[in-house]
């Protein structure tokens, strides 16, 4: 069974990064935001929920919140955390995801 293709979208300067998914209604399934680095996350102005995974410096996971909630204040990746990654919350391609696509499936 292939595994569906991912379109991940990164997020790297201070604008796109502070920018986040703010003004997005959603996500299309498969689709999801890096940004680089974060540690740290938060849902102010949000207008959907999201599942939020963590990886460190090499790539693997180190934490995951589901289901994230619009206005949530802060939201820690832990001490190893150096990217994060956000999709639609539920969105089931992510799922058995435990290491972060290499780069060149990111779009910036």
């Amino acid at each position: 069974m292939s595994r569906p293709a991912l379109t991940l979208t990164t997020a790297r300067t201070p604008l796109a990064r502070m920018r986040g998914l703010l003004g997005k209604r959603g996500l299309e399934q498969g689709h999801g935001l890096v940004i680089v680095p974060c540690n740290a996350i938060h849902t102010l102005g949000m207008t959907f929920a999201i599942d939020v995974r963590f990886f460190d410096r090499q790539g693997a996971l180190v934490r995951t919140v589901l289901a994230v909630p619009p206005g949530k204040w802060f939201i820690w990746g832990g001490w190893s955390a150096h990217c994060v990654l956000e999709t639609q919350a539920g969105d089931t391609t992510f799922s058995n995801l435990t290491q972060l696509p290499n780069e060149e499936s990111h779009h910036d």
